[in-house]
C-alpha cells in the first residue's frame, strides 16, 4: 500500500517556542504536588510571567531547564506527562487536526506544522508494508533529558491519535531511552473523523500557516534576545541580566548583535514599540503601558511614542474598543479568527 505522507516539519534549536509548552509541564507537576516555582529556578522566568496574560514565547534553552527540574522530580514521569496531553492542548494546530476528514489528513497536518507542537523528538513517519511506522529519535537530544523527553513525545502522540476516532488507532508503542517506534495499521489511515468539517479545518490550517511562517521566519540570535527583552521588559530587560541568560559577556553579545545586523538598544526599541500598539489598542491606560514596557514613568513612553508614530500614546489608545481592557494584549491569527485558544 503506497501512501505518500509529507515531510516533517522540524522545529529549529534557536526558534521562539510557545510558553504553553512550559505552562502543561507546571500544571502537571502542579496537580502532583510538585512546586510549581521550583522548576522555574535559573531560567529567568516567574510565576506571573506564565499565568494569563503572560508571555507567549519561551527559548528552547528556558524549556528545557524545566524539564530538567522536572525530571529530576520525577525521573519516570514522561509518559504520565505525554499522557496529559489532548488534542485541545494544541490551539489552532489541535483545532486543525480534530476537525480533519480522516486520519491521512490529521497525519498530513500534523507533520506539515509538526514545530506547532510542543514537542523536542521529531518523527519520520513512512508506510512500510501495511503499517504505519513513526520513529522518534532523541539521539540529538541532552543526555540528561533525552529518554524523559522521547517517553513523553511518543506518548503524547499515541494519546493524541487515540482520542481522535472511536477505540483508538490500535497503536503499538516500544519505547527506549534513545528512541521510541509507534506502530499502527495503515487501514486506519482512511477511517473519517466524527468531528470532521472541512471548512473549519480550512480556516484552522490557514491560522497553522500564519503562526508557522511567523515562527520560521523568527530564527537566530537577535530572536532570542527579543524574547528574553520581552520576558523581562518590565524590569527594564537589562543588557547583562539578557546577556547572563544567553551565557554570554555584555561585550560578546553586543559584539554578536552587530554581526548580525543589529543592536541590543535597537531591538529593545523594537519590541517595546510592537507591545506598546498591542497594549494600547487594547485599551490599557497609558501609565500601565508604561509600567509593563520596564519605563520610569509616563513620560518616557510619551516621548518614545512619538518618536515611533510622530502622535502620542492617547491617540493609539482612542482606537481601541469601548470597554476592552485585554490584559495581554494578544492580537494572535487565532484569536483573530474565533479557533480555541491554547490553556
Amino acid at each position: 500500500m503506497s501512501r505518500p505522507l509529507p515531510p516533517v516539519q522540524a522545529p529549529d534549536a534557536d526558534v521562539p517556542r510557545s510558553a504553553d509548552g512550559v505552562r502543561h509541564l507546571l500544571r502537571w507537576a502542579g496537580a502532583r504536588g510538585h512546586d510549581p516555582a521550583a522548576l522555574l529556578v535559573g531560567t529567568g522566568l516567574r510565576l506571573d510571567d506564565l499565568g494569563p496574560g503572560g508571555v507567549r514565547e519561551v527559548t528552547a534553552a528556558q524549556e528545557l531547564r524545566v524539564v530538567r527540574a522536572l525530571r529530576q522530580r520525577a525521573p519516570d514521569a514522561g509518559a504520565a506527562v505525554g499522557a496529559a496531553y489532548d488534542v485541545g492542548t494544541f490551539g489552532a494546530l489541535g483545532f486543525a487536526l480534530m476537525t480533519s476528514r480522516t486520519l491521512l489528513d490529521v497525519v498530513t497536518v500534523a507533520l506539515r506544522f509538526f514545530d506547532l507542537s510542543y514537542a523536542f523528538v521529531v518523527p519520520r513517519v513512512e508506510v512500510v508494508g501495511d503499517d504505519v511506522v513513526a520513529e522518534l529519535d532523541g539521539s540529538a537530544l541532552p543526555d540528561d533529558v533525552r529518554a524523559f523527553l522521547v517517553a513523553r513525545d511518543a506518548t503524547a502522540v499515541r494519546t493524541v491519535l487515540d482520542s481522535l476516532l472511536p477505540g483508538g488507532v490500535g497503536a503499538h508503542l516500544e519505547l527506549g531511552p534513545r528512541r521510541a517506534v509507534l506502530r499502527f495499521a495503515a487501514t486506519e489511515l482512511d477511517r473519517p473523523l466524527a468531528s470532521g468539517d472541512e471548512r473549519r479545518r480550512a480556516l484552522a490550517e490557514a491560522v497553522c500557516r500564519d503562526l508557522a511562517a511567523d515562527r520560521r521566519s523568527a530564527s537566530g540570535l537577535p530572536q532570542q534576545v527579543r524574547v528574553l527583552i520581552t520576558q523581562r521588559l518590565a524590569d527594564g530587560a537589562p543588557m547583562p541580566v539578557v546577556a547572563a541568560a544567553l551565557g554570554r559577556t555584555d561585550r560578546t553579545l553586543r559584539r554578536q548583535l552587530v554581526a548580525a545586523g543589529t543592536s541590543y538598544r535597537a531591538l529593545l526599541d523594537e519590541v517595546r514599540r510592537s507591545l506598546a500598539a498591542d497594549l494600547l489598542r487594547a485599551g490599557l491606560p497609558v501609565a500601565d503601558v508604561a509600567a509593563r514596557l520596564g519605563y520610569a514613568e509616563p513620560a518616557a513612553l510619551v516621548h518614545a511614542h512619538r518618536s515611533w508614530t510622530g502622535g502620542p500614546p492617547s491617540a493609539a489608545r482612542r482606537g481601541a474598543a469601548p470597554g476592552v481592557h485585554r490584559a495581554d494584549g494578544d492580537a494572535s491569527p487565532h484569536r483573530r479568527a474565533g479557533l480555541p485558544q491554547r490553556p
